[in-house]
């Protein structure tokens, strides 16, 4: 704890500027473990957001938790108006109070996963709507449709019935997809209709030894490809040392899985940007 505490936090490879994003199209930045800035046609989204400096239990200014590898690519205050947040489950790596707290907006959207929501001080969000699996909720423009993963979704270890979601998004003929956290599962089939999923964003670190609740890099991809997804963003790793697999290895065999195709590889980095018109 105490090598931990002195240990500095790098600075983000690259740095996204999302005041240049059109309203036509996809785009996308990652900006660190499974946070995402996500603009679908001028809607923008955030999934699972983290900025805290450590993962865990927060009492004021005390943290107790494994410590950030490498900062956000964007803070909350640099951010542009978020109209809906994606939560995914309420693990303290995918829903990080503090971080919800500075994103509490009367003009915000949060979706989350059951029986979670008493984790937010609703009242300060615009609305908040907890999906099961297959239900769906409307916020402007994007429905979006809560799957089920393989994972689970207890914050603690007692609170053995909170929910955990992937999620579906559609606005107009487009399609994202935001896994969350899973591990190898066949549900990714029962998302891939006529139209393709535009872009999936796929967990791909965590594995060892968490492979019962995270999937293989190779596990990933090949989910992406059972929902049809033209590009694939991974993330969850580079960020936190939440397993024993060495730093680079998720993205290194990413890329192998991908083999001939690493072209769909949406990002590579933290603050790298993707678009697609």
């Amino acid at each position: 704890m105490a090598r931990d505490t002195s240990r500095p936090i790098l600075p983000p490879p690259a740095r996204p500027r999302p005041q240049k994003w059109g309203d036509r199209g996809i785009y996308a930045a990652w900006l660190g473990h499974a946070t995402v800035l996500l603009r679908i046609d001028g809607f923008t989204i955030l999934t699972d957001p983290i900025f805290s400096d450590r993962a865990g239990v927060h009492w004021g200014p005390f943290s107790v938790g494994v410590k950030r590898l490498v900062s956000p690519a964007l803070g909350a205050p640099e951010l542009p108006k978020i109209d809906l947040i994606l939560l995914s489950h309420a693990h303290m790596d995918h829903f990080d109070l503090p971080s919800l707290r500075a994103l509490e907006n009367r003009e915000t959207t949060v979706i989350t996963a059951a029986k979670t929501s008493d984790l937010l001080r609703v009242k300060r969000y615009r609305a908040v709507h907890e999906l099961g699996w297959w239900e769906r909720a409307r916020v402007g423009p994007v429905e979006c449709r809560a799957f089920e993963v393989r994972h689970w979704g207890a914050r603690l270890r007692t609170d053995t019935w909170r929910g955990y979601n992937g999620y579906l998004l559609e606005a107009g003929g487009r399609r994202v997809l935001f896994a969350g956290d899973t591990a190898m599962t066949r549900a990714f089939r029962l998302i891939r209709q006529a139209r393709p999923v535009e872009l999936a964003i796929m967990p791909i670190g965590t594995y060892n030894p968490w492979i019962r609740n995270h999937c293989t890099p190779e596990q990933a991809w090949a989910m992406g490809n059972d929902a049809g997804a033209e590009f694939v963003l991974p993330v969850h790793h580079q960020t936190f040392a939440l397993s024993r697999e060495p730093l680079s290895e998720p993205i290194e065999r990413f890329h192998t899985a991908a083999g001939r195709h690493t072209d769909r590889i949406a990002v590579r980095q933290i603050g790298q940007e993707f678009r697609l018109g």
